[in-house]
């Protein structure tokens, strides 16, 4: 009888695990489980207590209900380092738990990323009198819907000495966990002030770094309505993703994605130690998450431009008060957004004067709604059999410029441009269109100049222009100006361009994944951004 199927927590079969079968505290039976994860016995249908092992990863038991009908998912842990703060984002004054995944006594301590990484304090020493004793447990089943519920099993109820209280200054933080043995893991804290202290207000990403989280299994680009029946075995051939259509698993109506929890370890946005600001980044996911936003934030402080930093959740929550500040920057990839977030940006701008930098690519591409359990749902699914990223729905004949026009509007009205698949993961500087303005003052281009050749951008390395790179559309403000273009190939380059509105506000959109990743290398790049800043500021 098939009892069910064992896998890591990337939901990876798992064979040879050692399962263990016992009722009324006798053993019934043991068996080993196959290479696609399946675990098969002999045993009468009923309650049993099961215990699972295998070297390398974290042995349990569970109490599961065998009836031959459902298989059971049975989830292990690796002995990684893993870890994350709950939650993710905090004001000053408010606390967080940090809950570290480890096998052996563990470090940690907090840490202020700016144009230097700043020691806050020592948060202790973490380990247990029993063996592996803070080795953490995964939820069985899909536990990317509900959080990994960390520090829930065998811990205290109040939990103190994990407790941490957001510093007063307003930040990217990392927590640094470093062991007996010398691994290392990082993971960040928004910390946004308990009342403005700056006129710039900065966005970070943290729905997209949501969306391509695949801790668990799932994302929004891996198996991103639900897990499949079975565990993976090999990717390349058993994920709709690579074996079908790349968009394919898009094609889904908006109610069977299931949602995507926050409180889960997020290794993408892992730094490693010895990283600094200047540093080339490295790594196909750092290279458009929390890494390269880093670099702007550390641009920021090295110019002496003070700001203050929140999550895209807290600006949804209506935690950020648009009113309290002249600047607003989101960058790099702030791909997935509330309505409720873009409509108060939008109000903002074009009713009350709001300045807007767009220093990112593929921004605001996607709808997501966002709920009080700590789960994002995203609004994917799009019309049209051929996956176009622009397309146009065949009941209707509209053509929409992405997702989030279909959801709610272009995202062109706010930000002048839209992100399309020529350029995509290319990189090229830009070429200088219109010289004349302001924009370019002090950097000595003229009309056809080309900026933004330097950068510390490895997956993309070529230019300020790159990954993933927005154009205008019919939706652009009819006043906006194209300043500059990149040179990416098949027309595949960004469009730089500036309006205003009749409330004097503006937006400054570079329209390129990759222009953090140049801002502290580049001068070009460095002087454009601080002319618009000092521009915005009066």
């Amino acid at each position: 009888m098939l009892i069910g199927y064992v896998s890591d927590e990337n939901y990876s079969a798992l064979g040879h695990v050692a399962v263990e079968f016992q009722r009324a505290g006798k053993s019934v039976a043991t068996v080993q489980s196959g290479p696609r994860g399946s675990i098969h016995a002999e045993i009468p249908a009923g309650k049993y207590k099961i215990t699972l092992a295998k070297d390398g990863f974290g042995s349990k038991h569970v109490e599961v209900t065998v009836n031959g009908k459902k298989p059971h998912h049975f989830r292990l842990l690796s002995d990684s380092l893993r870890g994350y703060v709950w939650p993710k984002w905090a004001r000053s004054g408010e606390q967080g738990e940090f809950k570290i995944h480890a096998v052996e006594s563990c470090r940690v301590t907090l840490w202020r990323y700016g144009v230097e990484k700043e020691f806050v304090r020592l948060l202790g020493w973490f380990d247990e009198h029993a063996p592996r004793a803070v080795m953490q447990i995964l939820p069985d089943g899909d536990f990317t819907q509900t959080g990994v519920q960390w520090n829930r099993f065998g811990y205290p109820a109040k939990r103190t000495q994990q407790m941490v209280t957001a510093p007063k200054k307003s930040g990217l933080y990392y927590f640094h966990v470093e062991t007996d043995s010398g691994k290392f893991f990082s993971f960040p804290w928004v910390v946004a002030p308990a009342k403005p202290t700056a006129k710039i207000a900065v966005i970070a990403s943290t729905n997209t770094w949501n969306a391509y989280n695949n801790f668990g299994g799932r994302s929004n680009y891996i198996n991103p309505t639900q897990l499949p029946a079975m565990p993976t075995v090999n990717s390349r051939l058993d994920l709709p993703r690579y074996t079908g259509e790349l968009l394919s698993v898009w094609q889904s109506p908006d109610d069977q994605y299931a949602p995507l929890s926050f409180e889960r370890p997020e290794p993408f946005n892992h730094i490693p130690k010895e990283i600094n600001v200047t540093d080339p980044i490295r790594g196909r996911q750092a290279c458009h998450l929390a890494e390269t936003e880093w670099r702007l934030l550390g641009w920021l402080e090295k110019e002496k431009f003070a700001h203050d930093l929140y999550s895209d959740h807290q600006l949804h929550a209506g935690q950020l008060d648009l009113d309290a500040y002249k600047v607003l920057i989101i960058s790099t990839h702030p791909e997935y957004w509330s309505r409720e977030a873009y409509l108060l940006v939008k109000k903002w701008v074009f009713e009350r004067g709001g300045k807007l930098l767009y220093l990112g690519g593929n921004g605001i591409d996607c709808e997501v709604e966002l709920h009080d359990d700590g789960t994002m749902r995203c609004k994917t699914w799009m019309p049209n059999p051929t996956g176009a990223l622009v397309f146009t729905e065949p009941k209707t004949g509209k053509t929409f410029d992405c997702r989030f026009h279909h959801k709610v509007e272009s995202p062109a009205e706010l930000l002048g441009v839209v992100f399309t698949e020529p350029g995509i993961a290319t990189a090229a500087p830009y070429e200088v269109i219109d010289s004349s303005h302001w924009i370019f003052q002090g950097t000595g281009l003229k009309k056809g100049d080309v900026f933004g050749s330097k950068s510390l951008h490895e997956r993309c390395p070529d230019g300020a222009s790159g990954h993933e790179t927005d154009k205008r559309t019919p939706s652009t403000p009819k006043n906006s100006v194209l300043l500059a273009r990149g040179m990416n190939a098949d027309q595949g380059g960004a469009e730089m361009i500036y309006f205003e509105t009749k409330t004097r506000g503006a937006v400054f959109s570079v329209g390129s994944i990759t222009w953090p990743a140049c801002i502290l290398v580049d001068k070009s790049v460095s002087r454009i951004t601080k002319n618009v800043l000092k521009r915005f500021l009066g």
